[in-house]
């Protein structure tokens, strides 16, 4: 499928998270990997054990530059490319020490990054077909938002807002404190005009006045199915002003299909980044033959 656009943030954002990375682990310096020769060469190769979706690339790879750019790193699979259990994902080849020095980093971006991208993955597959698409939340990792919402890209997923700085979000703490949904989205276009606006609600009638506020997206929260059925003809019937809409709160794997099949424009799954379990990876060494 080929590799996630970087852009020039993300570049920033991954060369100031492996720079944060390798700090917390190596500190003041590596005293296992003082133990061998500081001449020494060697060989690895990266192995997965789990069947996956991989994320983290550019992450592993800044690693190995920021330990020791003599380490070479070459790739058989990119990002966003399914991977078989057992497949080797890359080889690795430099001076021992930095290799040993790199490899937990290295490894810990690549199997959770990795994780994220196959969780959605499997999301993604799971409404194929409908018309649906899989959208991730702001539920990440303190510090590795973009690379968690890199990583759902690579899985097919969508991306909600970054932050609270690119797109409003009006949910009820800010409708109560506005006064009304009316009150809420009318700030929301005077302050902020051309800024997405999207409104959470709980019921069939939040759901009218939201669109009668004419915001552009409506986040139905723990909606049931038949409500969410009703929400989709709605909106559909409705001339003057139509919205997108987004399935959200309380999905599993097991109600993803249904929802989709109601004829929603996304869901949203904090669990593509916060519900995760790495990828089993391994680095296996040898010295060059």
């Amino acid at each position: 499928m080929g590799t996630t656009p970087i852009d020039d943030k993300l570049e920033r954002h991954i060369r100031d998270s492996v720079a944060c990375a390798v700090a917390e682990d190596v500190g003041s310096g590596d005293l296992t990997a003082s133990l061998v020769a500081a001449g020494a060469t060697m060989q690895a190769t990266v192995i997965t054990r789990d069947a996956m979706t991989m994320a983290g690339r550019p992450w592993f790879d800044e690693v190995m530059r920021e330990i020791d750019s003599a380490i070479q790193v070459d790739w058989q699979f990119d990002d966003a490319d399914t991977v078989a259990a057992g497949s080797t994902l890359c080889s690795v080849a430099g001076p021992a020490r930095s290799i040993l020095t790199a490899e937990r980093t290295a490894l810990n971006f690549l199997q959770m990054l990795s994780a994220v991208a196959t969780r959605t993955r499997q999301y993604v597959d799971a409404v194929a077909g409908t018309g649906c698409r899989i959208l991730d939340t702001r539920k990440t990792i303190p510090g590795l938002r973009l690379a968690q919402k890199y990583a759902v890209l690579c899985g097919g997923g969508v991306n909600h807002r970054i932050g609270l700085y690119d797109a409003i979000l009006i949910k009820e703490n800010h409708i109560m404190s506005a006064g009304s949904i009316a009150a809420a989205v009318a700030a929301a276009h005077e302050l902020h005009p051309g800024i997405p606006v999207e409104v959470e609600v709980e019921n069939l009638d939040e759901m009218r006045a939201g669109l009668a506020a004419r915001a552009d997206r409506l986040m139905l929260d723990n909606f049931e199915l038949a409500d969410l059925v009703q929400a989709v003809a709605f909106n559909r019937s409705e001339s003057s002003h139509t919205a997108e809409l987004e399935a959200s709160g309380g999905i599993t794997f097991e109600t993803l299909r249904p929802i989709a099949a109601t004829g929603v424009d996304f869901i949203s799954v904090g669990a593509l980044t916060k519900h995760i379990e790495a990828i089993d990876l391994s680095m296996r060494f040898s010295t060059p033959g």
